[in-house]
């Protein structure tokens, strides 16, 4: 199929106005496989589609219409990209929510987006303890099982015409990001984001035969975008991938003959410790794109999937928030290695330093993006939070580094608060805030330590309270206090006990302080 087609384009950007993409492709590759299951099963892109008109129909008869907000606690399976097809089109407001969360975590979320509907798959346990504290819930549709108190997905979708929509809306999507400390954060962005048809003519897709893989979890927003939306705007099969196992996903790379897909860095090095007679095993000389970010690719890491992929692979730096967005592929990766791109020529990008001045190139200093005219973002409800990532029209995602003499950026470091873990943004003051319920712990300053895997891994650093004793069998009781309340991901791997923790004046722990000496000699200190 020619990509460059010049009623086919017209009729795709035409369509992104209204919500409609998918829909396009559903009339032209219907008996096309759109999304591939975990297990294998394959779903046309005539019957996701035909599943997403249901979906309008039904919010709409249960009283949903324009600007009204929906969530979604689901894996990565074929409802998702239903879900958010139907939302797309319909001029509702998605927010996909981390399924890993505590139940008390995907509750504030439900109820801070104001969710109206609620679709969660039933593998979810936290879901009904979530839900039971969220009142105006109108509609509350089960996946993959029953959950008491909702209706199964499938049958109540049954009664209602697949046809198209006669009447389309584009709606919008709501991702959370949280801060350092506090409650996450809705980034909510008024008028929707549209990205022309040109952008996937420049990724090599070939509607009805490219295969796109997601092996990270669809809920966070580079999977969502450079895998799950990308595939529903280009006409690309979509290959989900329930749980990471590195040679079960180069099988899948190489057997499904996966032609594009989104990494982190972890990921990375999982499939390059892989024995060479493994990867011998599985060609994969058909792979296209491979795009990255999230967290920092250590050079050596990346020149290794160079060498064994080719030069396909193209690193964004960006955020939920937006701005301007870094991108560099791998030709010019090679000539500027470590960089994240060049400066974008759109928007500006400013490095300043503590008191608001901008810094010359060369030098390293906190990272502010160019809002886009008439299409910035806001912290949902938080007109404070949202101020104070401000300088004029530029804003922070609490990022350091620095432009060189070319005007390439590079990355030195994030702010002093944030843990990234494997790609995954973990806010220590969360972590604190379980652990100082424990009976023993005086005081908690929870850091990110240096990790060859991981990048980083969480470490709790303890200050006990009188008449309690520092050793094994007192960490390990506060570490399964944590595993009883906290998700997996921000459990820490260990615990340090110290006679002291530092505080401001304020009254706020100096993390930097307490996380020094992990990083003596190391580049993550700022």
């Amino acid at each position: 199929m020619d990509l460059a087609e010049t009623d086919l384009t017209q009729r795709l950007d035409a369509a992104a106005l209204t919500g409609m993409q998918f829909a396009v492709w559903a009339g032209r590759i219907g008996d096309k496989p759109a999304v591939i299951d975990p297990d294998g099963t394959a779903h046309s892109f005539a019957a996701v589609n035909a599943n997403a008109n249901r979906l309008v129909r039904l919010l709409r008869a249960r009283g949903l219409g324009v600007g009204d907000s929906v969530a979604l606690v689901c894996s990565n399976r074929v409802e998702f990209v239903e879900v958010l097809a139907a939302t797309l089109r319909c001029g509702m407001r998605l927010t996909p929510v981390n399924w890993h969360l505590s139940a008390d975590e995907i509750s504030y979320i439900i109820r801070d987006c104001e969710a109206r509907a609620v679709i969660a798959e039933a593998r979810v346990g936290a879901v009904p303890e979530a839900v039971a504290g969220c009142p105006g819930l109108s509609v509350k549709l089960a996946v993959g099982g029953a959950i008491e108190g909702f209706e199964d997905y499938a049958a109540a979708l049954e009664s209602f015409d697949g046809a198209d929509i006669a009447d389309p809306v584009l709606g919008n999507g709501m991702m959370y990001t949280s801060g350092t400390t506090g409650r996450p954060k809705g980034v909510y962005r008024a008028v929707p984001v549209v990205t022309p048809f040109a952008t996937y003519l420049g990724r090599a897709y070939e509607p009805g035969a490219s295969i796109q893989m997601c092996a990270g979890p669809a809920y966070h927003a580079a999977p969502l975008a450079f895998d799950v939306r990308a595939a529903m705007a280009a006409g690309a099969a979509l290959v989900f991938i329930d749980r990471w196992d590195s040679e079960g996903v180069l099988r899948t790379i190489s057997e499904r003959g996966v032609t594009h897909f989104h990494l982190v860095p972890i990921m990375f090095q999982r499939l390059l410790a892989l024995p060479d007679a493994v990867k011998a095993r599985y060609p994969i000389d058909h792979v296209k794109f491979i795009v990255h970010g999230a967290a920092p690719c250590p050079p050596e890491v990346k020149r290794a999937m160079i060498d064994w992929f080719g030069p396909v692979l193209t690193e964004y730096y960006a955020g939920s928030e937006g701005g301007a967005g870094f991108f560099i592929d791998s030709h010019e990766w090679l000539k500027k290695p470590g960089s994240v791109g060049k400066r974008p020529a759109l928007l500006g990008v400013r490095i300043l330093d503590e008191a608001g001045r901008d810094l010359p190139n060369g030098e390293a200093g906190a990272i502010y993006h160019q809002l886009p005219p008439g299409g910035g973002f806001s912290y949902f409800k938080d007109e404070a939070k949202t101020a104070a990532s401000r300088v004029d029209d530029y804003f922070s995602m609490g990022d350091v580094g620095y432009f060189d003499e070319d005007d390439y950026l590079f990355l030195t470091g994030r702010n002093a608060e944030t843990i990234i873990s494997g790609g995954v943004n973990i806010y220590p003051q969360e972590i604190d805030n379980e652990l100082v319920k424990h009976p023993a712990v005086a005081d908690s300053a929870t850091v990110g330590v240096p990790h060859d895997e991981w990048g980083e891994q969480v470490r709790a650093v303890i200050l006990l309270k009188d008449g309690h004793e520092p050793g094994d069998a007192l960490a390990d009781e506060i570490l399964a206090f944590a595993r009883a309340n906290l998700p997996g991901f921000k459990v820490p791997r260990g615990v340090d006990f110290v006679s002291d923790l530092p505080r401001s004046e304020a009254g706020k722990i100096q993390r930097g302080k307490v996380r020094a000496p992990y990083w003596e000699g190391r580049a993550r200190q700022i």
